[in-house]
């Protein structure tokens, strides 16, 4: 019997920050994964987590623990999908440090992922993300900060943890022409800027407290912002927008809902999948196909290009009403001459 603690910790220390240059988010997610399996099996096992041991994690485990986050804890198809990538994720780390479990590694990986329905994204509008990015009150050292990570956020198309990550070394000079952005999967990317956008950063720059943290956007309390704390910004701010713009309070608006929002506006404007793609710093353009299916730009296209099959004429010709009275009377019998 394999103690699970130490090759559980050399996994999520040494492996996924250092072998698989993992993000920070990625490890806490997959270190939550297995908090929440490790107090399912303790609690199933009768026994401390720390006495846990890797043969107790089999497959049948692992499937009651799947079925319980989905019924009691109540999460989706796709939250039970990545618990479920965590743990495939350690087996195949186990099969290199400890070729005993290779059997019960692939009884776990036979466990199938759930499919999951794929629902449209949701995206503002141009006049909503305007409305959006003027809410913020430009007279206040923090509305200016928040007009320049909400209109950096939307131009550059950024994911949350891309945006409260920037330090100010990754800005071109004081001119702000540009960002360079280290984004998901370790793959970087130089984006140029809107003139708007150099112009707001420029602004937030003036009056940014010169001592402090390194990265772009500091809290209040002078530290890093954190990802719970620009969403809460963002909620400020939706609400304010939406005394101006009322539709926007019928949309759910998340960070991530502005990187959606760029990238239909830029593919509305180029045409262009691929530009997207590159933009967003998608991997494949398999990841990018999903804006392809929300625009109906490329559908309408598509329908005037094709010429639709013509239908015959003909001459309606209005049933007897005897023969309609009689058929209703006999029922749907139908009796031969």
């Amino acid at each position: 019997m394999t103690a699970l603690a130490s090759h559980l910790a050399a996994f999520l220390r040494e492996h996924l920050p250092h072998e698989r240059m993992a993000s920070p988010h990625t490890c806490a997610t997959y270190a939550y994964s297995f908090q929440l399996l490790v107090c399912f099996a303790a609690c199933r096992l009768n026994v401390k987590p720390c006495q846990l041991e890797i043969e107790q994690l089999d497959a049948p485990l692992v499937l009651a623990f799947l079925k319980h986050i989905e019924s009691e804890r109540h999460n989706s198809a796709r939250t039970r999908n990545a618990r479920l990538a965590a743990v495939n994720s350690f087996f195949r780390f186990l099969e290199y440090r400890l070729p005993s479990c290779l059997d019960q590694s692939r009884r776990i990986h036979a466990i199938p992922m759930k499919k999951t329905d794929e629902a449209l994204i949701g995206y503002l509008t141009r006049e909503e993300m305007q409305a959006l990015i003027n809410a913020p009150d430009p007279r206040t050292k923090f509305g200016i900060r928040d007009r320049a990570m909400l209109h950096l956020a939307f131009a550059a198309g950024l994911r949350v943890s891309e945006l409260i990550s920037l330090r100010l070394d990754h800005l071109d000079g004081l001119a702000c022409s540009s960002i360079h952005v280290m984004g998901k999967g370790r793959r970087e990317r130089v984006l140029p800027l809107w003139k708007d956008t150099a112009r707001a950063l420029r602004a937030w720059l003036a009056i940014r407290p010169r001592d402090g943290c390194p990265e772009l956007f500091p809290n209040a309390a002078g530290r890093a912002m954190t990802r719970s704390g620009f969403e809460h910004i963002l909620a400020k701010h939706v609400a304010t927008a939406a005394q101006v713009q009322p539709s926007i309070a019928k949309k759910r608006v998340t960070p991530h809902v502005l990187r959606h929002s760029c990238a239909m506006h830029t593919l509305q404007a180029t045409r262009d999948v691929r530009k997207v793609s590159l933009w967003l710093g998608h991997a494949s353009l398999q990841s990018t196909e999903i804006y392809l299916r929300a625009d109906p730009t490329e559908k309408l296209e598509a329908l005037t290009a094709i010429a639709p099959l013509s239908l015959q004429r003909g001459r309606f010709q209005a049933p007897d009403k005897l023969i309609a009275m009689l058929k209703a009377v006999g029922g749907s019998k139908n009796y031969a001459e």
